[in-house]
């Protein structure tokens, strides 16, 4: 501050100490330093109005103010005992107990979090123009924190009447529409009271989209638009666009997935993998410390891991740009976790998507995105803003290290000891009304048959033993398989016959587990990435006659195998032979046709001669 700006502060404390100051002046000061960013000061007015006027009926708004202060200066444990002051003074004081809630959540008391909302939605009352958008705000926050904690029903009651309070939210409905397709409540698409279909159509996730249409246009045209929403325009960029000039080629991968997470679980000896004679890996990552020995295979198979869970978008990039990245690998997409800021503000000179989100990000900041030809066919390329990186056998890298545990028996896993036994261990909000039909048609013409599903939840288990007692199927024909470890859950397939896809969001981690373990994938294809990722490993494994293109079509090939005696046995014996000498999961393979292909992305003047002297 200059040199009148100390005086005029120097007054304004003296004010205060003098108790010559009112309230209103002190909000007033208060504003005035809050644009000049002076965090510090403003905390120190309001500590010495507290300290002098301990009496003051002002004072549960003078402890709010200074705790919102503290809270946005990262002052977290002061920010809660401020609240808690507040609240002392004035307990149906509503907006302290909501931001209370805020810093439990920031403290990891997440029970203690959600106890606040409550207590918030106990006393806020809606017919106040002030304490309504509070009341809103904590019936979403915690249904926001149910949501990942996987209490679906939970978080949908809080959406329910969050939506009820304000039906044209957009965002609330975002996350609505998701949590019944993870409940399997169908159709998913049924507006609740005073919103559209149309709204509520408009309001759908990128993610979500995935298992509810496979129009890649329609994919392309939500993505952009939550990215035009969420990102600001005209954002410097921060790399030169002429790139950098190193010995190695400096790759980053970031994510907030680097944990026992899927794109892990498949990407995890491509890092290992990568040639460091060329390149130097970085890892950027925001992910939990799950304790996982998958997690520490991740964090040893970089060069140099950088955490950057504690910065922000804006310091994260920075971070980024710092180290020089040629060529930065995006695994996150607009999925949970994303940090869209962060890319937007273009830290590298080159910048790619893959295995994240299986569909195009919208965002006009990510150059290329990893594909096939079988997964992005040029004809469909247009509905992409990335341009497609063509690998030459298949997009999905793979993992050949993973580990298997002993095989459990049929009635370990609740199956019956005879008869014919489909699975489909998809995520729950990956089932949809048209191809559960087919499913239980298909137990119908295969006598004794059952179909041996993920509980992803108790919401969605209740709801699909519902479906199928109203299409006349008998619950037993059903069997659900709770969620395990990986060398738990990969041990499972040494019992089902045959993999039954999902449409239109295909199997992608799950279809290359199965395919490893040697149990054939039935597909239905579509025109999306989502709905293409089974056929592009189907296409590598040699095995285009289990590409569907229709249901009926799907129907009667699952049939068909099920009840034509040694045709599964056949295609397990061929999968034997792929994984022993095909291209699908021959990893080497992939490190050094991807390594070819970044090669060729790097600007002109960026790139060296990797075999020569730079000297």
């Amino acid at each position: 501050m200059s040199e009148r700006q100390n005086i005029d502060y120097a007054t304004a404390v003296n004010l205060v100490w003098l108790r010559q100051m009112e309230f209103a002046q002190l909000l007033e000061y208060a504003d005035q330093l809050a644009a000049t960013g002076s965090p510090g000061l403003i905390a120190v007015l309001y500590r010495t109005w507290l300290e002098r006027r301990p009496d003051s009926p002002c004072n549960p708004f003078a402890w709010f103010n200074l705790g919102t202060v503290l809270f946005g200066d990262g002052d977290v444990d002061g920010a809660g005992q401020a609240y808690e002051q507040a609240l002392a003074l004035m307990p149906d004081f509503v907006q302290p107990r909501f931001n209370l809630g805020l810093v439990r959540e920031r403290q990891g008391r997440v029970d203690d979090a959600i106890a606040q909302w409550q207590l918030v939605q106990e006393h806020a009352d809606p017919g106040k123009p002030e304490q309504r958008p509070i009341l809103i705000s904590a019936l979403n926050n915690q249904a926001r924190v149910q949501e990942g904690r996987k209490q679906f029903g939970d978080a949908m009651e809080c959406l329910n009447r969050s939506l009820a309070l304000e039906p044209g939210q957009t965002d609330v409905l975002h996350h609505w529409i998701f949590i019944r397709a993870k409940q399997c409540l169908w159709p998913v698409y049924e507006p609740p009271a005073g919103v559209s279909l149309e709204l509520l159509r408009n309001s759908t996730s990128a993610l979500a989209l995935l298992s509810l249409s496979d129009d890649p246009q329609k994919q392309l045209e939500t993505a952009r638009g939550y990215a035009q929403r969420k990102l600001p325009a005209n954002l410097p960029r921060l790399a030169p666009q002429e790139g950098y000039r190193h010995e190695k080629i400096r790759i980053g991968y970031c994510s907030s997935d680097f944990c026992l997470h899927p794109v892990s679980m498949l990407i995890v000896e491509l890092l290992e993998l990568h040639d460091r004679a060329k390149f130097e890996v970085y890892g950027f990552c925001w992910s939990p410390h799950d304790g996982s020995a998958l997690r520490q295979r991740v964090v040893n198979a970089f060069d140099h891991y950088v955490d950057i869970r504690a910065l922000n978008e804006e310091a994260a990039a920075r971070l980024i740009r710092a180290h020089e990245i040629d060529i930065l690998i995006d695994l996150q997409g607009q999925t949970a976790g994303a940090r869209m800021h962060m890319l937007a503000l273009r830290p590298a000179p080159v910048q790619v998507t893959y295995l994240g989100l299986p569909a195009t990000t919208g965002m006009s900041c990510i150059d290329y995105v990893i594909a096939d030809r079988f997964l992005i066919p040029e004809e469909y390329a247009g509905n992409y803003s990335e341009k497609p990186i063509y690998m030459p056998d298949v997009y999905q890298v793979s993992d050949r290290k993973r580990l298997c545990a002993p095989a459990p028996t049929r009635k370990h896993c609740g199956l019956p000891a005879e008869g014919f036994v489909f699975c489909s261990f998809n995520n729950n909000y990956k089932y949809t009304p048209e191809v559960f039909d087919a499913w239980m048609n298909i137990l119908r013409r295969v006598p004794g048959s059952v179909l041996w599903l993920l509980s992803d939840n108790p919401w969605a288990q209740a709801s699909l033993q519902r479906e199928a007692a109203a299409r006349g199927m008998a619950p037993e024909r059903l069997v659900f398989a709770e969620r395990a470890l990986p060398e738990q859950y990969l041990a499972r397939y040494v019992l089902p016959d045959l993999f039954l896809d999902t449409f239109p969001f295909n199997a992608g981690t799950t279809a290359n587990d199965a395919l490893w373990m040697g149990v054939p994938v039935l597909t239905l294809t579509g025109r999306s990435f989502a709905a293409r990722m089974a056929g592009a490993l189907l296409t590598a494994a040699g095995l285009p006659e289990l590409i569907t293109y229709d249901l009926q079509a799907y129907e009667d090939k699952a049939v068909e195998l099920a009840t034509t005696p040694g045709a599964c046995l056949r295609l397990r014996e061929h999968l034997e032979a792929v994984r022993a000498n095909g291209v699908l999961f021959d990893t080497p393979r992939f490190a050094r046709n991807l390594e070819q292909e970044l090669i060729k992305l790097l600007p002109q003047k960026s790139q060296c001669p990797l075999n020569e002297s730079t000297e």
